[in-house]
């Protein structure tokens, strides 16, 4: 399987980190060279999904959704069925090699499959199919952010390119969010094969993240008052209903797991196995 990954010419402390964790899991991996919003400002010309209306997409996202259209056209044009695209902060398990040696293991229908995990709640089938070593694929029911790390189909490459062509729209909305995925046969690993630096070593600060904040910052958004009582009740009842239909549905929520890495690996991110768990959303 295709390995891709992709990274800025900017950021070659990134592209060394990256390097020595495919060193790790005996893996090759093919470099694409990053879009950088600051080189392409044409691309924020495009018109955006209409899901980003009330807050529109940043240079910066709609450049990564472009770095990852240049991966998509990659996979799209190969021979091989299916090809994994990675971000430059990507931390992988220690078994993490015995799954990207080969697809042999990906489900027959397969459109996309998260490798990755961004430790937030989301909702999958209860329903495994076994990957080997450990690993389990389940459909995924519910958006879960991220796009560090997850393998698609050739087919699914030329349809993402296609639905993109015309439109920018976040990268993790198109293929995790069900509302935009209709029609394509997501799957979920369990546990994750892999996470970023961010949630386990905390060396590679999210770019993305930085962004978001300031632009929330300055337009006040980051201090929002607490919701009224009767809101929040609200909000907990529909919760609570939703748990009762997703397990009526053969559903469960689950906050992904990471699958193990080595001990002496954790204890060089300065870690004692424990992962961070605040959300995020895109780290390229």
């Amino acid at each position: 399987m295709k390995c891709l990954v992709i990274n800025l010419d900017r950021s070659p402390e990134r592209l060394a980190h990256v390097t020595a964790e495919f060193a790790r899991i005996g893996i090759e991996f093919e470099r694409v060279a990053g879009i950088d919003a600051a080189q392409r400002p044409d691309l924020a010309l495009q018109p955006q999904h209409a899901m980003h209306a009330i807050r529109p997409l940043s240079g910066s996202e709609i450049a990564c959704l472009h770095s990852h259209r240049a991966c998509w056209t990659i996979i799209a044009q190969n021979d091989a069925p299916y090809g994994a695209v990675f971000e430059d902060d990507i931390v992988f398990s220690s078994k993490a090699g015995m799954l990207l040696g080969d697809t042999g293991w990906v489900a027959a229908g397969a459109d996309v499959v998260k490798l990755e995990t961004v430790f937030s709640r989301t909702v999958i089938q209860r329903k495994r199919i076994a990957a080997g070593h450990g690993f389990s694929m389940v459909r995924l029911r519910k958006g879960h952010p991220g796009a560090g790390g997850y393998l698609l189909s050739r087919q699914t490459a030329r349809d993402f390119l296609e639905a993109t062509a015309r439109v920018n729209i976040a990268v993790d909305d198109l293929i995790f969010d069900p509302t935009m995925a209709a029609g394509k046969t997501v799957y979920q690993l369990v546990p994750a094969l892999c996470a970023q630096d961010q949630f386990v070593g905390d060396r590679l600060p999210s770019l993305l993240d930085q962004e978001r904040d300031a632009a929330r910052t300055a337009s006040g958004l980051m201090g929002r008052r607490r919701k009224p009582a009767a809101v929040r009740i609200r909000r907990e009842a529909r919760r609570i209903m939703r748990w009762i239909a997703d397990f009526c549905r053969l559903r469960r929520q689950i906050v992904v797991p990471l699958a193990p890495v080595e001990a002496n690996d954790m204890a060089d991110f300065g870690v004692a196995g424990r992962p961070h768990t605040q959300r995020r959303e895109n780290a390229l």
